[in-house]
């Protein structure tokens, strides 16, 4: 399979392949062993037809892409990967976002799994299986080793990011809430762009949270990211200066280095190394204004609460609450305590807080950080419990809580930021994957992507030319 979707793209208008062809080369990753527990369900009839009928000058020229099980596709019930949902109707109708992909020529190849509601940055599901996280810019690193234990994907789009790792599809649609774009991009050797929230639109979708939920993409390059946020945002990203040394960065010292593996420290330090020797000014600063993110949260956090009020219907009912996993349901009924005054007042406390960040990161083109401050955990060490043995169910339950609490930190400081961070990968052939993120406040999208691509060139000069 080629490089990323831009090079598939221009070759099937230069005549050299064509979208039916890259499309039985999809169907037979999405079909084979790597893609266990990917797909809630596959449309490979419609995904040949789609592609074969698609014109080759659309931007997405009929090529396979995912759609995480959290927005409407016309025909097919949306489950959010739930055993509450699995007799919902059919949508009605495709999500604003999933429309455009149409529009654009993309071929529907399925429905990705996820986790249950979108409520965790591990990737486990206890109802369906969890997909085992590839490697693709390094496919024959240690981590697809059969003699390997198998490694969580990330979440919550675990099943968008396989996808594209294992060849499935070109790009995946999925959300960010709190990091689930970026989390499984970096756990997978993937981009994961998450745009500021208002671009695109996140109807037709079931929510976690709506004041933080983003609908966005995984993709294999930051040009294919620029891609796919061209069209589900329907806006031309600009060119705009692509040269680092006109750009001025920063790494923020605080909260984003907290319990970092060492071997994360070191890829991230290495990859600022580069981008220094390549001419880059990077200035390492002091930003307290992230230590009070936590008294902004104390209270509750927006997930919780705004999830109870879309589930409560449900978890008053204890057949119905029965279905979910405990481990989504301890979290979201946590949301239950929070009164309508707290509400307000965390939202107001988040506005200050995001002025506050806004002005102090001002002078900065974009920011550097670790994606996550952890490479991937084995599935077995956060599995869900099976009630064999009752000490180990709580073992992996308490290290399934602190691996999902790191997972998120870092990428949820973007969210709360209503900003916009892009996710890239930073690690060697030998490495487990990892990520490097750019990211500023909301509506530097542009200056985000393009910092990106430049960060791309040096960093992964094969896979940007």
């Amino acid at each position: 399979m080629q490089h990323d979707l831009f090079d598939a793209v221009q070759d099937i208008r230069q005549g050299k392949t064509s979208a039916s062809q890259l499309m039985e080369l999809s169907i037979a990753a999405a079909q084979s062993p790597l893609c266990g527990n990917v797909f809630s369900q596959t449309f490979l009839v419609e995904a040949r037809r789609e592609a074969a009928a698609a014109a080759p000058d659309t931007p997405l020229a009929g090529l396979a892409i995912s759609v995480k099980n959290l927005f409407d596709t016309q025909c097919s019930p949306t489950t959010a990967s739930s055993m509450l949902l699995q007799s919902s109707a059919a949508a009605a109708s495709d999500a604003p976002a999933v429309a455009r992909l149409r529009a654009a020529g993309a071929a529907i190849i399925g429905r990705t799994h996820m986790s249950e509601f979108a409520f965790s940055g591990v990737g486990t599901n206890p109802h369906f299986g969890t997909p085992a996280a590839l490697d693709a810019r390094h496919p024959g690193n240690p981590l697809l080793a059969p003699s390997r234990p198998a490694r969580i994907p990330g979440g919550s789009s675990s099943g968008a990011a396989v996808s594209v790792a294992s060849g499935a599809a070109w790009a995946a649609l999925g959300s960010d809430t709190g990091g689930s774009i970026r989390i499984p991009a970096a756990l997978n050797g993937l981009v994961g762009f998450k745009s500021t929230a208002a671009l695109v639109p996140a109807g037709g979708t079931i929510p976690l949270s709506p004041t933080l939920d983003t609908a966005c993409a995984i993709t294999r390059s930051v040009r294919d990211a620029v891609l796919l946020h061209e069209i589900l945002a329907d806006r031309k990203v600009s060119a705009g200066e692509k040269n680092l040394q006109q750009r001025r960065l920063s790494v923020p010292r605080q909260v984003f280095f907290e319990q970092i593996e060492p071997a994360v420290q070191q890829a991230f330090e290495r990859s600022i190394a580069q981008l220094q020797a390549a001419g880059a000014s990077i200035e390492w600063i002091d930003l307290p204004e992230l230590l009070a993110l936590n008294a902004v949260n104390a209270i509750g956090g927006f997930s919780p609460t705004e999830s109870y009020a879309w589930h409560r219907k449900y978890l008053k009912d204890p057949t119905q609450a029965a279905l979910y996993d405990p481990r989504v349901r301890s979290r979201i009924e946590r949301g239950a305590s929070m009164s309508a005054a707290d509400y307000l007042d965390l939202q107001a406390a988040r506005q200050q807080w995001i002025e506050s960040m806004q002005t102090a990161i001002a002078p900065y083109d974009a920011l550097l950080s670790p994606t996550v401050p952890i490479t991937a955990p084995t599935i077995a060490s956060v599995a869900p419990a099976d009630g064999v043995n009752a000490e180990l169910d709580a073992q992996r339950d308490a290290e399934f809580f602190r691996v999902n609490g790191l997972l998120l930190r870092n990428t949820s400081v973007i969210n709360m930021l209503d900003g916009c961070a892009l996710s890239l990968p930073c690690h060697a052939a030998n490495e487990l994957p990892m990520g490097l993120m750019v990211w500023h406040a909301a509506l530097h999208d542009d200056a985000v992507l393009q910092i990106s691509a430049a960060i791309e060139q040096i960093l992964q000069p094969a896979r940007s030319e």
